[in-house]
């Protein structure tokens, strides 16, 4: 249901639309004139604004300012009587989707509502990866242009506004919390708790105490109760990260919360209601996980209601200079650098390289050469010079080998500060080690 604000002062009106309104399938917001839609923008999103020309406290064109100012692909809808068709003509120069006259005809305000709402859904999934519109919506900067990025943004938001599960699937380092941030501020549940939990950053002995709390008395030491990750994120979302390393117990209280919608703390005596929309990413084939018995295939099937795949770095072409490039532009206002730039060799390197680490070992690499440079950034400052990429379909696999291997080296085989240097997981350090076979 698209909410559209009606600022309309005379009472029977906007009565009347707001009636009309709700029976086209909309909710109406109503505001009596300037002032009371003003609070309402820092209150409540809205997918159109249906405004009077002439208002008490200000006017339609105030309104259409202020619509425009809080999200630049509002539609707003002017109404005008026959004498202020110039003026209305004016407000479309100035950002008004169209305007209709006064008396209104319904059914034309039907269609003009139906075509503006299909241009803004396309315009908000072309900008959801846009710095405007995460910025708009308050949801950390996602930033990528190639079409594998695109369409995970495009299922991004329109899982969003369902309380369908999500499996988000990707390497290590891809951005899969960015994703689930933006999926609950997109959600009806922004603004209400959004709860991340690394379950391989778990001991396996405390899992269930973390996720679903326990009773007073539940074990030695448990002097009181309390409450699990999931009681907190209650009426909002849970970020289940690293879902794939969680153990078997674990799994089956796992999938009693999403069948039952309630949580069973240890020592507990009776469910505990629980209304929370689960978010669960992994760097793990849960498939496999799945045929080797350590994974539960009906919670697979739960999670992966809607999985999205995120795609590594090192496959999304020219997005690797535009990350970089956004990380630089940060990295000049906070360290004060305004000089800082990327040399041509930087450019192409950062294109070559295998990037095992994807985005996150990206911004490490900026951070670490803005830090130690004060105006060019080489290859070399970025510690990707000289690593031309080998011929063939294996290229990203050989480059990949070869850069953790010569991080490796570097680091005298501290695997700890390997991963750490690679901006990785140690847990999928190790497992990359064991794949090229570099113990």
């Amino acid at each position: 249901m698209e909410a559209i604000l009606l600022v309309e002062d005379k009472p029977e009106l906007r009565e009347m639309l707001e009636q009309a309104l709700v029976r086209m399938g909309h909710q109406a917001v109503p505001a009596a004139d300037f002032r009371e839609a003003e609070a309402l923008f820092s209150q409540s999103r809205f997918s159109a604004v249906l405004t009077d020309l002439k208002l008490p406290h200000g006017s339609g064109m105030d309104v259409l300012r202020c619509a425009l100012d809080f999200d630049s692909s509002l539609p707003v809808i002017i109404m005008t009587a026959y004498g202020s068709i110039a003026q209305a003509v004016e407000a479309m120069r100035q950002g008004a989707y169209d305007f209709i006259q006064k008396p209104v005809d319904l059914g034309h305000l039907e269609h003009m509502l139906a075509r503006a709402l299909e241009r803004q859904q396309i315009l908000r999934e072309n900008l959801v990866l846009k710095e405007e519109y995460a910025k708009r919506y308050g949801f950390p900067r996602i930033i990528g242009e190639h079409p594998g990025m695109l369409r995970a943004g495009r299922e991004m938001q329109r899982v969003a506004v369902t309380e369908s599960t999500v499996l988000l699937l990707g390497e290590s380092g891809t951005g899969k919390e960015l994703f689930a941030r933006a999926t609950h501020q997109l959600s009806p549940r922004a603004g209400k708790p959004f709860v991340a939990v690394n379950c391989a950053a778990i001991p396996e002995t405390l899992v269930e105490n973390e996720l679903f709390g326990h009773d007073r008395g539940a074990f030695t030491g448990a002097a009181g109760r309390q409450a699990g990750k999931f009681e907190l994120a209650h009426r909002g979302t849970i970020f289940l990260d690293e879902i794939g390393e969680l153990p078997a117990p674990a799994q089956s209280k796992l999938l009693r919360v999403l069948e039952d919608h309630t949580v069973e703390r240890l020592g507990g005596t009776a469910p505990v209601p629980c209304d929370v929309r689960v978010i669960a990413a992994t760097n793990r084939n849960l498939e496999e996980a799945i045929a080797s018995g350590d994974f539960r295939r009906d919670l697979y099937y739960r999670l992966a209601v809607v999985p999205i795949t995120i795609p590594p770095l090192r496959e999304r072409g020219d997005d690797v200079l535009l990350i970089a490039n956004y990380f630089l532009e940060r990295f000049r206002r906070e360290f004060k650098k305004t000089n800082l730039r990327l040399a041509s060799d930087a450019s192409a390197g950062l294109q070559q390289h295998a990037w095992p680490g994807n985005v996150r070992e990206l911004q490490n690499a900026m951070e670490r050469a803005a830090i130690l440079n004060e105006s060019e950034i080489t290859a070399a400052d970025l510690g990707i010079a000289g690593r031309d990429p080998a011929p063939g379909a294996e290229e990203p696999r050989l480059r990949e080998r070869e850069n953790i291997e010569t991080t490796l080296r570097e680091c005298k085989w501290n695997k700890a500060a390997a991963a750490e240097r690679l901006g990785i997981s140690y847990k999928t350090f190790l497992a990359k080690i064991k794949t090229y076979e570099l113990d």
